[in-house]
């Protein structure tokens, strides 16, 4: 598995397009994603994230090389900013 985390700070007026994009880019999630979350900073509440788990790296380059840009990216644009990247490998994983 892979995790993406997409990062931007998002002004409060700004937030309820955030939210409104993700909702809808939600409905018809890529091929690959486990599962995702959109996330707000417990201590600054103008850091928003959107965290993607990611079958696997296979998944996550057909989707970065497909020529589109990623609907992260989009819902980011939508409220006026552009995100910060971070990708990450899973080494273990666990769940109740």
């Amino acid at each position: 598995m892979v995790i993406t985390i997409l990062e931007a700070k998002v002004e409060s007026d700004k937030q309820s397009l955030l939210k409104i994009a993700y909702s809808k880019a939600v409905a018809n999630l890529d091929k690959g994603i486990v599962e995702t979350f959109l996330v707000s900073d417990a201590l600054d509440n103008n850091v928003w994230r959107i965290m993607t788990v990611w079958k696997d790296r296979e998944a996550l380059s057909a989707m970065r090389f497909s020529g589109e840009i990623p609907k992260g990216v989009l819902i980011f644009k939508e409220a006026g900013v552009e995100p910060v990247l971070t990708l990450l490998g899973v080494a273990a994983y666990a769940h109740a």
